[in-house]
């Protein structure tokens, strides 16, 4: 079945680009496009999209609040595409749940595999935005590290490489690559790890690595 989209942003020119690149895919529909935050949290209701691309500055509500009122549910996955790429950003959407954050000029492929990974439970974020991410948190204090949430268990030594590479931006199958493991491997170790600690989703596991100091530490 295809993939089920709306995209929400205040620019009609940004709209229709998107929707000429997503429905070009033969996997993907725009069931929607809407204006601002408020008609975005309508068509959710309306009709239940698998993935919501969001942008951050709208009319009404903007897109880290409307992620932040979708948080938990079980559909849609979000996407943030934006024109900023400021760091409280990224942090307050990723917190809030979302599953990929790109700048809008980032590729047509970028966008068309955003989507798909959102709509699969896995997550995409701009490169740039995490070469960034990693180096500040690389540079965080000891206190920082030691806020970071602790995992229900001990995290196993395998489960500790899959999240490194998580940390690194790769893919589930970038990471089977790397590892020497099955891909369905891969998304075991990822549930294991995301139940203990509590995660939403992978950003999260992602987040906490960085936080944590694991990202930095060696393999």
């Amino acid at each position: 079945m295809a993939i089920r989209v709306i995209i929400a942003d205040d620019q009609e020119m940004v709209r229709t680009g998107f929707r000429m690149i997503l429905e070009s895919q033969p996997d993907i529909e725009v069931v929607a496009d809407v204006v601002d935050g408020e008609a975005a949290l309508a068509a959710v209701a309306e009709h239940r999209p698998d993935v919501l691309l969001l942008d951050i500055r709208m009319p009404k509500l903007d897109g880290l609040e409307v992620t932040r009122r979708l948080s938990g549910r079980d559909t849609p996955r979000i996407v943030i595409v934006t024109t900023f790429d400021l760091d409280e950003y990224v942090h307050a959407a990723l917190q809030g749940g979302a599953s990929g954050f790109l700048l809008k000029d980032a590729s047509p492929a970028m966008l068309v595999e955003a989507v798909r990974a959102a709509a699969v439970g896995d997550s995409l974020v701009s490169p740039a935005i995490t070469v960034r991410l990693l180096r500040e948190m690389a540079h965080r204090t000891p206190a920082a590290a030691a806020a970071a949430r602790r995992p229900a268990e001990p995290l196993t030594d395998r489960e500790r490489e899959v999240v490194r590479c998580l940390a690194r931006g790769l893919t589930n199958a970038e990471i089977a690559g790397e590892l020497f493991v099955s891909l369905s491997t891969v998304k075991t170790h990822l549930a294991n790890v995301q139940a203990k600690l509590d995660a939403r989703n992978r950003v999260e596991i992602a987040a906490w690595a960085w936080e944590s100091g694991l990202a930095g530490t060696p393999a």
